[in-house]
């Protein structure tokens, strides 16, 4: 397996990526009405007080260092919510211990990484006959400073492996203790184009809603559709 020493460093440019997130999980505004990791957490405690719901809200706060929350840009809590909000089941370069950001090149494959996931979940819920699925769009402005580039690998690279997420995972871990910010990588679900893997949100600049996506199951995602600009 590739080590994350063997992987060659971005030339650290500015870049556009694009994510959908269940528009059913409202973003964190509170990550938002801030500028800095000070007044975040005297918001925070003042706002503890008379809402019992906001450590569910604003997820395992304990999971991120304050000083890698990117407080002022644009969409700070999209930025933050993959970090405290973890999937216990883990992705391809996280075991379920940590949050990875995951963006795609184009909207194309963002939809078409989140559609083989959503057909992998649902298709294990017994009982699920007919069901409408809306996505709100991300455009995502970050840099690529000291990221490291994994598109010289082919997809045969055990860390493209469609089903076995354990050597992507390895590398994923060596990313976090080597201090890398995040990996460019080849999109497993959509050849030919690329992905990254953030390992924290500070190189993010903005993160902004765009259009909003339905996908409908029916024993399968059997359409996407955009449903709004916005």
């Amino acid at each position: 397996m590739v080590s994350a020493g063997e992987l060659p460093e971005r030339p650290g440019a500015a870049g556009q990526a694009w994510r959908l997130v269940n528009s059913r999980f409202p973003p964190i505004a509170l990550f938002d009405d801030v500028a800095d990791a000070a007044a975040f957490e005297a918001l925070y405690q003042i706002q503890a007080l008379t809402n019992p719901r906001l450590q569910n809200e604003a997820g395992r706060l304990e999971l991120i260092a304050r000083t890698e929350i990117p407080f002022g840009i644009p969409g700070c809590s999209y930025a933050t919510a993959p970090f405290t909000h973890v999937n216990p089941a883990g992705s391809r370069f996280s075991d379920g211990t940590f949050g990875v950001l995951y963006l795609a090149a184009s909207m194309e494959t963002a939809l078409a990484e989140v559609t083989h996931h959503q057909n992998r979940y649902w298709a294990a819920v017994d009982g699920l006959n007919y069901e409408r699925f809306v996505f709100r769009g991300l455009a995502c402005q970050f840099s690529e400073r000291h990221m490291l580039d994994a598109i010289g690998l082919p997809l045969t690279d055990p860390i493209y492996d469609p089903e076995d997420y354990s050597a992507s995972r390895r590398l994923g871990h060596a990313l976090r203790k080597a201090g890398r910010p995040g990996l460019r990588y080849h999109s497993v679900r959509d050849p030919g184009r690329d992905c990254w893997a953030l390992m924290t949100p500070r190189p993010v600049t903005s993160i902004v809603q765009a259009a909003h996506y339905e996908m409908v199951w029916n024993g399968g995602i059997t359409s996407v559709s955009r449903i709004s600009e916005v």
